[in-house]
């Protein structure tokens, strides 16, 4: 299924371009996919977060290590971007910073319980790292885009928003539920089944996303091979370190999802919003990556490798 979403996400944008009748819509388009997606998002994490109780939300050690990764690799990449130059330098060290500070996806649950791993890890390093985001990208812009005019409460205040409605009110709504209404939360557990499709409409709809990014983004090949390969690199890095840093915890599949797999549209966003719009196509590529690797790791998993069982 996740090829064929990814197709059909490159194939909407394409079947958009080739008709013009649509492009005097193409705002409106734009906005009624972007908030789409959102939407969806927020019902991935609704369905994950009605499965699980608040006190499952513990901190695991390898969540520190993970963390760990991700905020020292960020700063020290900001550090170097802050003293290069303006080209294709500093946009390479933009799309790293992003790649790597990105937060975890919200359908990072939903594949690592496929795979056997632990949905309330993964659901824990998600809130978790959202969090830390909102914080420390405030910190980075202003010393990366030196011509920001917003101050730092207002650039938390912007990501906020956009994490906000996403993460924490679909958790207040599930978590009500569940200590209000027994009944109706057992059948949406039922029901949550179905989250892995819900995943695959998100997936079509940040392809489309990062299809338009790479589209108006106006670099030349050689620049584009050349985040192909940051891109691919973060990715691949992630992923491997994941499994690494939670070999030692006995949860290799669930550090590895967590920090491997990420909110890819919240990636483009930033992009575009904060730094050079060139590097929200990192974001689209990263996707790429991402999503055949679990799909590589999902027909695995069927096949019953026991490489990819929890350890």
């Amino acid at each position: 299924m996740l090829p064929v979403a990814m197709t059909a996400g490159v194939c909407l944008y394409l079947g958009y371009r080739a008709l013009p009748c649509l492009h005097p819509a193409g705002h409106v388009l734009h906005r009624v996919v972007s908030e789409g997606q959102r939407f969806l998002v927020a019902v991935l994490l609704f369905c994950q977060f009605v499965k699980i109780s608040p006190h499952d939300l513990q901190l695991r050690r390898w969540h520190g290590w993970a963390l760990s990764f991700q905020v020292l690799t960020f700063l020290a990449l900001t550090a170097i971007a802050a003293f290069t130059g303006p080209g294709i330098g500093r946009i390479l060290l933009e799309c790293g910073m992003l790649c790597i500070i990105c937060p975890a996806a919200a359908a990072s649950g939903v594949i690592t319980e496929k795979l056997g791993g632990s949905l309330a890890g993964t659901v824990t390093y998600v809130t978790i790292t959202n969090a830390v985001a909102t914080f420390l990208i405030p910190l980075a812009v202003p010393i990366v885009c030196p011509s920001a005019d917003l101050g730092f409460w207002a650039y938390v205040g912007h990501i906020a928003l956009k994490v906000f409605p996403v993460l924490v009110l679909p958790a207040l709504v599930a978590w009500l539920l569940r200590y209000t209404t027994h009944r109706l939360q057992r059948k949406l557990m039922r029901w949550s089944q179905y989250a892995f499709y819900i995943w695959g409409v998100c997936l079509s709809l940040a392809m489309l996303l990062a299809t338009r990014a790479l589209a108006l983004s106006g670099i030349g090949l050689g620049a584009v091979m050349l985040v192909v390969l940051v891109s691919l690199a973060a990715c691949a890095l992630q992923f491997f370190l994941g499994r690494k840093i939670g070999r030692d915890h006995a949860e290799s599949i669930t550090a590895g999802q967590s920090l491997g797999q990420k909110n890819n549209g919240f990636l483009i966003w930033l992009g575009y919003t904060y730094f050079t719009p060139v590097t929200s196509v990192a974001g689209g590529l990263y996707a790429i990556w991402q999503n055949l690797f679990n799909s590589w790791q999902l027909y695995r998993r069927t096949r019953g490798d026991s490489s990819l069982r929890s350890e």
